[in-house]
């Protein structure tokens, strides 16, 4: 299971003022607007402003120039020192450091600064991630597990909700294997607004998995979560289509679904994990394939049968109900 780190949650908002917006700019008009403000924020002396730069920098993919923001104000600003864990954790800009990514997230966990305390959950879940994939510290599970359970704060919306869902993940899998806990902390995240743990909780309640059987909750959470990119939903929804002789509607969804091919970028814009992305995809050109084999729905056809059947790469064995 291949993780990725929780977003920094702002203490205040990071919109700039409304002078800085304009109708009718382009990006990159509005981004040198923004760029001149906080600049003049700066010069007049607004500390907030120059967490605001270096984060700007960050959210435009300019990971250098927010590396050498956040590095100057690293000792007075904590949002900028996790900033800086999760950069040097992931390699943005910069060389991977897990070790420092560490002491950055240890520092913060650690602070009896107010300035810390909205940062704190996420800060744990980062350093779980740390534990659990064993990078910059010894890898443990059990160590994981217990960083992540104070990340997800019992289920509280201002906890970290990537905590509560990741876990679902955690005891959906057979070290772990608690589907009762994984049903818990999915129907947690969900209604803390996770995409992820709402596709999951559509098939727990479609093959009662940590939960009685209930197709229609199933599909309402599949539906919903669909409709919002979860590509793990919509390649079950395919299977369920199939499963039912739907075979139209079933390719229809498949064919939509099998378009992506970018698996990083759908996982950075839907916040969840690539291989669940990698298995929707995979789950739908399975399906597609079989419909264009089979004359299913759509017109029969070898050579396109064999075009979906070698997108089976993604994912490496045929999909199964029960694999999460």
């Amino acid at each position: 299971m291949k993780l990725r780190s929780d977003r920094l949650p702002l203490a205040y908002g990071a919109q700039l003022a409304p002078e800085a917006s304009a109708e009718n700019c382009s990006h990159a008009e509005l981004f040198a607007k923004a760029e001149e403000l906080l600049v003049k924020r700066m010069a007049s002396g607004d500390p907030v402003a120059w967490f605001l730069r270096g984060q700007l920098y960050y959210e435009e993919g300019l990971y250098e120039e927010a590396l050498i923001q956040f590095e100057k104000i690293k000792d007075v600003d904590l949002q900028a020192m996790y900033q800086l864990g999760v950069m040097h954790y992931d390699g943005l800009g910069t060389t991977e450091d897990p070790e420092r990514g560490v002491e950055c997230m240890k520092k913060i966990i650690y602070s009896d600064s107010p300035k810390a305390r909205h940062l704190k959950f996420a800060a744990a879940y980062n350093l779980g991630r740390a534990y659990y994939e064993g990078c910059g510290v010894k890898q443990s599970t059990e160590e994981a597990e217990r960083l992540w359970l104070f990340a997800a704060d019992h289920g509280n919306p201002k906890a970290s909700v990537k905590a509560q869902s990741t876990l679902g993940m955690l005891y959906s899998m057979s070290a772990q294997k608690d589907l009762k806990k994984a049903f818990f902390w999915h129907s947690e995240a969900c209604g803390n607004g996770s995409l992820e743990s709402q596709g999951a909780l559509g098939v727990m309640y479609l093959y009662g998995q940590g939960i009685g059987q209930n197709t229609k909750a199933a599909l309402e959470c599949l539906r919903e979560a669909a409709q919002r990119g979860n590509i793990y939903a919509q390649g079950h929804l395919v299977e369920y289509y199939y499963s039912r002789k739907f075979y139209s509607t079933a390719a229809a969804v498949a064919k939509r679904i099998t378009d992506h091919d970018d698996i990083n970028k759908l996982a950075k814009i839907t916040d969840c994990l690539p291989a669940y992305v990698a298995k929707g995809v995979a789950m739908a050109a399975f399906y597609l394939g079989r419909c264009f084999q089979l004359g299913l729905g759509v017109q029969q056809d070898q050579a396109a049968a064999a075009k979906y059947y070698s997108r089976l790469w993604f994912w490496p064995t045929i999909p199964r109900p029960c694999q999460f």
